[in-house]
């Protein structure tokens, strides 16, 4: 099996190295075919990895490949740990990037980057596979800073676009600052256990829960609870939590592809799976697992309200992630870790789905994306109306679909919950659920529903788009609509990830739960006596009266409460305190250091200072070379005098 493995994320590799170096050689046709074929393998060997281990029982695997590096005792490898965790987080990579893959062809034709893209997807979903396989904290790292170098080249993709370079620019940053937290978390591993590999982490865990981090003689920090945090903030930086949340709705200037796979599906999904996977040393900390809640919920509440004011498709479906990946982040929290993966899923298939269908309306628009200019496309584009709509109900929780089994659960499972916070993110959770109907049909009737209001010429040449890209739409649109019937009671209320996520009995809020459900079909009724079926559609019928019925009416409420729009289409003012408040201070005390402290004190000071030094000493000691040897030898005589001087009065 270990060649499997090694297949699965070499392939991708591979492809990408022969599609980058060659893609002049081997063309358009070459270059997607080779990184398809690469990408299909890595799929098809997923799902025969899970297959394996969830209908054959099949042990899980946790080896080194090689050793890299042995310095002062601690032995640094590459190596996989293949459970079903892990199995099932690289047949989603896999799966959705293979869509992706196959959607770009028709996305992406025109472009003159068309290898290099493919190469750089392809470059992606090794990188991606890699952290998700990894069974060690260095291959972790290893594989989230790739998928963050590649997620700046796809971002900026589009180089000659200013706003493609200060957006890719943008999402390296910020997470570069949660990436800090992030090695300072895997440091304090490394100090307290003395390893990097996941099994002897998880072994000695308790030696870091009884750790102290004295600050003062009077003052310590837990060293559990430092670990955990610093862990998470490098999961707020890469799953775009409040308030490192900023680069996501920006990154959209990518290529739609891209918005796929890398801010719906995979990466921005990686801090949401290692902190499942570090779950034996967040059960150790509620102050930490407190923490994860409130940022998740603050996230899921605040992010989904932007998204009712933004005009932009895909920035509404990327406020969309961001309060999507909030709900995982609360699960987490809540020590829900399978709801929480089980979200992470669904959400996958669905969102992805989103973009492309998205993505599909852009090229058909010209590449106009926004939604005022947009309407009445269902004609036009049936395949995308039918799929957009799957994607929508399963957003929103419709029951029956994906959606409404993973986001139900979880909510259920933060209700049962006790911690410091839960109350607070139950709160949101529920209340999300209005405002994700909302935005998500605000969204759909916008562009598929009431009177056409394109240009004339836009109208003229509007139509379906090609194969390449409704294929995708339709593979993701059947998960979408039907995976949540056959993995809810395994993932949820079985022992699928026994094994993979650990949970402290105390906190099994889910096995709580399991004693209530009764298989699928019961889950879909009983949900209709509790509040979030009713919310959604509240919601769609809010997006209904004030976009299609009556839109003046969405005219009049905009101009009745002016400010609260101006406070969400501003966001908040994230945007603007970075940008005058960080950018402009760390700017400023940048300058300052420059000035007194480069300038004044190294080069005035210790670099030209010592060089005029030098200079004065010689200019003094100049006039003691005169080059009459009797001044040589009278400065030779006071020279003696003085040294025996010395030796007598010493």
């Amino acid at each position: 099996m270990q060649s499997i493995y090694l297949m699965i994320v070499l392939a991708p590799l591979i492809a990408c190295i022969i599609a980058g170096l060659f893609g002049k050689k081997i063309g358009r046709l070459g270059a997607h075919s080779i990184t398809i074929l690469g990408v299909g393998l890595s799929c098809l060997l997923s799902f025969y990895v899970l297959y394996r281990l969830t209908f054959e029982d099949m042990a899980p695997f946790n080896g080194t490949v090689y050793t890299w590096l042995l310095s002062d005792g601690v032995q640094l490898n590459v190596g996989f740990l293949i459970d079903r965790l892990s199995a099932l987080m690289m047949t989603v990579v896999s799966f959705v990037s293979l869509m992706v893959h196959i959607y770009t062809i028709g996305y992406m034709a025109d472009d003159d980057g068309y290898q290099r893209f493919f190469s750089y997807i392809s470059l992606f979903t090794f990188s991606m596979l890699m952290l998700v396989m990894a069974n060690n904290f260095l291959q972790l790292f290893f594989g989230w800073e790739a998928v963050g170098v590649v997620s700046y080249l796809l971002i900026g993709f589009w180089y000659q676009r200013p706003s493609a370079i200060f957006a890719s620019l943008k999402a390296f940053l910020v997470n570069r600052v949660g990436d800090f937290g992030f090695v300072l978390g895997i440091a304090a591993v490394l100090r307290y256990t003395g390893s990097l590999d996941y099994a002897s982490v998880f072994a000695h865990a308790n030696e870091i829960a009884a750790a102290q981090i004295h600050i003062t003689d009077t003052m310590s920090w837990s060293a559990i609870t430092f670990t955990c945090i610093c862990l998470f903030i490098g999961a707020m930086g890469k799953s775009a939590q409040v308030p490192l949340h900023i680069w996501l709705p920006d990154s959209m200037e990518g290529p739609t592809p891209i918005s796929a796979l890398i801010h719906a599906a995979t990466m921005v999904t990686a801090g949401i799976f290692m902190v499942a996977r570090m779950s034996p040393l967040f059960e150790l900390s509620e102050t930490a697992l407190s923490f994860v809640l409130i940022i998740g919920a603050t996230t899921a509440f605040f992010m989904g309200l932007i998204g009712i004011v933004a005009n932009d498709i895909k920035r509404v479906i990327a406020y969309s992630t961001l309060s999507q990946l909030g709900y995982m982040t609360v699960a987490l929290g809540a020590s829900a870790y399978g709801a929480g993966i089980f979200h992470l899923m669904t959400h996958a298939f669905f969102k992805a789905l989103l973009f492309l269908a998205a993505g599909s309306v852009i090229i058909a628009m010209h590449h106009e994306q926004d939604m005022r200019k947009m309407g009445g496309l269902k004609k036009y584009m049936p395949v995308t109306y039918w799929t957009c709509l799957v994607g929508c109900l399963a957003l929103i929780g419709f029951p029956g679909t994906s959606g409404f089994f993973s986001k139900d659960s979880l909510i259920d499972a933060v209700g049962a919950s006790h911690r410091l916070g839960a109350g607070y993110a139950y709160f949101c959770v529920v209340t999300g659920v209005f405002i994700t109907a909302l935005y998500t049909f605000r969204m759909f009737i916008m562009t598929f529903l009431g009177k056409e209001r394109m240009d004339h010429h836009t109208q003229e040449h509007l139509h379906e788009s090609p194969w390449v890209v409704t294929l995708p739409l339709v593979l993701l649109a059947i998960p979408s609509a039907l995976i949540g019937w056959i993995t809810v009671k395994p993932m949820l209320f079985g022992k699928f990830f026994e094994g993979a996520i650990y949970v402290a009995p105390v906190n099994n809020v889910l096995e709580h739960l399991a004693e209530e459900f009764h298989g699928p079909g019961a889950f879909v009724l009983t949900a209709f006596t509790a509040w979030p079926v009713w919310l959604a559609g509240l919601g769609v019928l809010t997006a209904y009266v004030f976009f299609l019925w009556r839109p003046e009416l969405a005219d009049a409420a905009q101009a009745r409460l002016k400010w609260l729009y101006t406070v969400l289409s501003q966001k908040y003012g994230f945007d603007w305190f970075m940008e005058h408040v960080i950018v402009a201070g760390a700017r400023r005390i940048g300058s300052g250091l420059w000035r007194f402290g480069d300038q004044a004190v190294i080069d005035e000071g210790l670099v030209n200072g010592s060089a005029r030094t030098v200079g004065w000493l010689g200019s003094v000691m100049r006039y003691a070379q005169s080059g009459y040897l009797y001044h040589y030898a009278f400065a030779m005589i006071l020279g003696l005098a003085g040294f025996l001087m010395w030796l007598i009065w010493r």
